[in-house]
């Protein structure tokens, strides 16, 4: 499989810092017929962890699922991040795969 890509993109406005984080994701719900044999079904494929760290520190986690859109965008909203702070997301799925992200909070 293509290696998935995790893109982060910060913002910070006063003491908030709004992080958002884009994976190029399947999010295969297992239900979906297969187009090349329709007596199959499209094998589930989905994120089923996610996880935020600043500076190295875990401050938030997530549990997603099959109900997530394709390619899902998830955003979250930090106090208190200074300039220069490691912002990183760590990603794991169904199928055993898994991805990170990492940006720097301007």
């Amino acid at each position: 499989m293509a290696d998935i890509q995790t893109k982060i993109r910060t913002k910070t406005q006063g003491d908030m810092t709004d992080v958002l984080v884009l994976i190029d994701h399947p999010m295969e719900t297992g239900q979906r017929p297969d187009p090349k044999d329709k007596d199959k079904k499209v094998p589930a494929h989905y994120i089923q962890k996610l996880n935020f760290s600043l500076n190295g520190k875990e401050i938030a986690s997530t549990d997603l699922g099959p109900a997530v859109s394709k390619d899902p965008l998830i955003g979250i909203k930090l106090k208190g991040v200074k300039p220069g702070d490691k912002i990183k997301v760590t990603w794991s799925d169904n199928q055993g795969q898994s991805g990170n992200g990492e940006a720097t909070a301007g």
